[in-house]
């Protein structure tokens, strides 16, 4: 007896222009019921300013130098404080599937004289189903225990080895099958040297693409079983168990077998060669489909095609041969020459194979057998490898290929799907990734219809220097994909796919900062991705001339959080970064360093305002905050009578407070009623003791009335910016507003940076209250001031002594 299982997927895209309320086309799919960092050196890692700084405390440099160390480039994702333990890897089940390596299991297990039992992937149910108990006891037995010969892989690995289980995971089933027919990429998945003989510990690895890098996942060989029969993916050969081990191995990467239910074969080819997969409707094919497919062939990408199923009849069987709702493979694509004493020239061929290996081929012309054959040179058709047995493989020309067909898969290689010795003549992708995250308050700015956030989202600058060879028109293709990560291993916690997307920007400005508001509110995309679409993965391909562009990446709505890669492909080179900008502070140029007799311009902590343009409305404000303060109002110089007044009183004969007087003479002022436009309660002590600490560099725990003085102007001044932020008067700014405050305070932040103080200074509900933007405003101009007296050259790098890195933390 034999049970299927029957899976069905709702999927939700979204179209929208901009403009108005998104259209929304919703589909149901149904599956199944198929029957064919750690340190160098105990330093620590800072990240700032799109890079990731390695300030040393204590000696010098790796090399012994006095020079600070500093890592690679960071990843555009939630700042980690180094040295702190991560929540993220804690509740992340893969971290420990990462960290298992197999030569020390084997080795261990040879000396223990044991079989290896995964810990990380139990012999249990759990490891089945994850919203159920299963229907029925399933028993898990070793190899050896099924048959009396058990092999890895015998007589070599194919297509036909492959048959589906219980499972409804035939989009992998596909997936497998197609990874057969490239014998080089399926060594690399599936590695072949293992064995129930040879050093038999009952341990076998594989090797997949997961979210952009390639990992090894080690399994043991327990399989689940029913009356002694495999349950799920198994080979035609009963003592062949490559194919039943690698869907273990899958459903380990993602959490369990329940977890691999209904996908996109396309989703499965991704992570057996890590490349960025496209989808083609035939029906609305574009003109140059031939060109495309042409180029992924000499890539060496894999190829599937399909007619949509008959809903009353499975896999039904048409009169030209075809099959529908059945997977085919694209093993060839290439132009033929053709010489009759007639006619010559070249005609667009596709060559199509369907995984079952029989009679069921294309009967139309070019079919085997057919006439048109007649006109072909024998030589020819020995270099093309014609045959014409009964072995599922057929030719047909591109225009049958398109009328009869109705979906297109490519999944195109990844620069590093195949090494320099393995091109055989192919043609690479030039890539480029990005890991990233967007936060809830910080920046998931949702779509374009969100225009108030989606300026807040990551931000991508993409130069394209030349283009395509063959193009006419000297135009470059780029291939953009957005996965969404870990959402499959998710759905356990009740988790889905977000819907997501991406928008493409054209710059003038190459050297443009990151992009606000107004940018967006007048100016057009040029490009986006064919939808947000609820897929683990959206790709678009896109035609641009030669210039600078910004990709946006974003879900649909806003203020959902997530983890993605970001993947880029072009036919030739490319400049990637993430456009951002490094965290520093703005001020007059007067107060430049002078490096011999020279003003050297501000690389990290002082930059002049005209390099600042990216932020216009901030700009605007700052410049008039530095250079046309206006005089005080009334009300304004009585509070600063009163100030003085109150200071003298208080400081006595050494003119000089302390936090708790500062804190008192401040709260009379600023609780007073009508001096300020909105409810405050008045500083806390741990606010005024940081406004001490910004001006006591001798650790005297007392300001003077010169520094009060100074304190003075700079609360006068980001008490006007909060008023200028603080639209609606609540006495909170939003997190998204927080930027654009900071920004029109003088200071610079880059993404990282400002992710870090959301949390550390807004509320719950995502709000900053004005206590708190004055206690960040004090502590970043602290540590800006710190940092900069260390950095003496202005390199963006800082050598700190452990007591001295602890004072500057500590005391600020």
């Amino acid at each position: 007896m034999s049970y299927t299982t029957r899976t069905t997927r709702t999927v939700r895209t979204f179209y929208s222009d901009g403009r108005g309320p998104p259209k929304v086309e919703t589909k149901t799919y149904t599956y199944g019921d198929d029957s064919g960092g750690s340190s160098v050196n105990g330093g620590f890692n800072i990240g700032g300013g799109g890079r990731r700084f390695q300030i040393r405390v204590g000696g010098g440099g790796q090399d012994g130098s006095d020079q600070p160390n500093y890592s690679a480039p960071a990843f555009s994702q939630r700042p980690q404080v180094i040295g702190r333990a991560s929540r993220k890897e804690k509740k992340d089940p893969f971290s420990g599937v990462i960290n298992q390596s197999y030569d020390e299991i084997k080795k261990r297990c040879q000396e223990e004289g044991c079989l290896f039992e995964d810990p990380e992937f139990e012999a249990e149910d759990s490891s089945i189903f994850f919203s159920r108990a299963p229907p029925r006891p399933f028993e898990w037995k070793r190899p050896h225990e099924i048959c009396d010969n058990p092999v890895f892989i015998a007589d070599g690995a194919s297509r036909f080895d492959v048959q589906q289980g219980e499972l409804g995971d035939c989009w992998l089933l596909a997936a497998i099958a197609s990874l057969t027919v490239n014998q080089r990429l399926f060594a690399k998945v599936v590695p072949p040297d293992q064995s129930f003989e040879d050093g038999y510990c009952g341990l076998f690895r594989f090797h997949f693409w997961r979210q952009g890098e390639w990992v090894e996942v080690v399994v043991d060989d327990r399989l689940p079983t029913y009356y002694g029969q495999l349950t799920f993916m198994h080979s035609v050969d009963k003592n062949e168990f490559w194919s039943a081990l690698l869907e273990k191995a899958y459903a380990k990467l993602e959490g369990s077998y329940e977890s691999l239910k209904g996908g996109s074969t396309c989703e499965a080819m991704v992570d057996f060669t890590g490349g960025v997969s496209e989808f083609f409707d035939l029906r609305k094919a574009p003109p140059n489909l031939f060109s495309i497919m042409l180029k992924a062939s000499q890539r060496g990408s894999l190829m599937g095609c399909s007619i949509d199923a008959d809903p009353n009849q499975l896999e039904a069987r048409l009169s030209n041969g075809l099959v529908m709702g059945h997977a085919y493979s694209i093993t060839s694509v290439l132009l033929m020459d053709i010489e009759t004493p007639s006619m010559s020239g070249k005609i667009p061929m596709v060559r199509v194979r369907n995984p079952w290996g029989n009679e069921a081929e294309w009967k139309g012309r070019w079919s085997d057998q057919s006439r048109e054959w007649s006109l072909i040179p024998d030589s020819q058709k020995e270099s093309m490898g014609l045959t014409f047995d009964d072995d599922g493989e057929f030719w047909m020309s591109f225009d049958d290929f398109s009328k009869n067909f109705e979906k297109l898969e490519i999944c195109n290689l990844g620069p590093d799907s195949l090494e320099e010795d393995e091109l055989d003549g192919k043609k690479r992708w030039e890539g480029h990734t990005e890991n990233g995250e967007w936060i809830p308050r910080v920046n998931a700015g949702g779509c374009r219809n969100y225009l108030d956030t989606f300026w807040t989202n990551p931000q991508y600058r993409v130069t394209l220097t030349d283009p395509d060879d063959d193009d006419d028109d000297d135009l470059c293709t780029m291939l953009v994909g957005v996965l969404q990560k870990d959402r499959r291993k998710k759905r356990k916690e009740g988790l889905d796919m977000l819907t997501i997307g991406y928008v493409i920007y054209k710059l003038g400005d190459e050297n443009h900062g990151p992009l606000d508001v107004k940018f967006f509110k007048y100016n057009a995309s040029c490009a986006k991705s064919p939808s947000f679409i609820n897929l683990r993965e959206v790709c678009g391909r896109h035609k641009l001339s030669p210039g600078t562009y910004v990709i946006i990446p974003s879900t649909f709505e806003p203020h959902q959080n997530g983890d993605y890669l970001l993947r880029i492909f072009t036919e030739k080179a490319n400049e990637t970064n993430e456009l951002d900008e490094e965290t520093g502070i703005i001020e007059e140029q007067e107060t430049k360093p002078r490096v011999n007799g020279q003003k050297k311009p501000g690389k990290f902590t002082q930059t002049s305002q005209a390099q600042i343009t990216n932020r216009p409305e901030a700009l605007a404000f700052l410049t008039k905050a530095l250079k046309e303060i206006p005089p005080p109002t009334d009300e304004e110089q009585e509070q600063e009578q009163a100030l003085k007044a109150s200071f003298r009183r208080v400081a006595g004969d050494d003119m000089e407070i302390d936090a708790y007087e500062l804190r008192d003479i401040l709260n009379a002022v600023f609780t007073k009623e009508g001096s300020v436009e909105f409810v405050f309660d008045g500083f806390s002590l741990d606010t005024t003791r940081s406004m001490v600490a910004m001006h006591d560099g001798d650790l005297s725990g007392k300001l003077g009335f010169d520094e009060f003085k100074v304190l003075w102007a700079d609360l006068r001044r980001w008490k006007g910016v909060f008023k200028e932020y603080d639209r609606d008067r609540s006495g909170n700014l939003s997190s998204y507003e927080l930027r654009s405050a900071l920004h029109a305070s003088g200071f610079r932040l880059s993404n990282r940076t400002f992710s870090a103080l959301v949390m550390r200074y807004s509320s719950k509900n995502g709000n900053i209250e004005f206590g708190d933007f004055i206690l960040c405003a004090i502590r970043m101009k602290t540590m800006l001031a710190s940092f900069r007296n260390i950095d003496v050259d202005n390199s963006g790098h800082a050598a700190f002594d452990l007591d001295t890195f602890i004072q500057t933390v500590m005391y600020s």
